[in-house]
């Protein structure tokens, strides 16, 4: 099972706080164990150590724009691989179709 990281986006606020708060909510009432992370962007600018150890493994990021999810972990030293990599766009995307596409796909 693929490891599942939320970003609550605490600091950009680019994503609308309605989506945010229903995919959290989703995977809270879902059995899916997730990690909730309070900004992948800052995460990135302090180079945290964390970024290294969610990128090794196989793992679905909710966030924002997969192309800036990829240059953040890039930017911090931990590559993701596009084989064991999996970015849900919360900025684009109904709340229904994340909650969709990650209950679906982790099951």
């Amino acid at each position: 099972m693929k490891r599942i990281v939320y970003c609550h986006c605490s600091f950009a606020r680019v994503l609308d706080p309605a989506v945010k708060a229903a995919v959290l909510d989703g995977l809270a009432a879902s059995e899916h164990a997730f990690d909730a992370v309070p900004d992948l962007c800052e995460m990135s600018a302090r180079k945290d150590p964390a970024l290294v150890q969610i990128a090794e493994g196989e793992v679905t990021i909710v966030a924002c724009y997969p192309r800036a999810v990829r240059w953040l972990f890039s930017a911090a030293g931990a590559k993701l691989d596009d084989q064991r990599s999996t970015i849900l766009n919360m900025r684009e995307n109904s709340a229904e179709a994340v909650l969709g596409e990650l209950l679906g796909a982790t099951s």
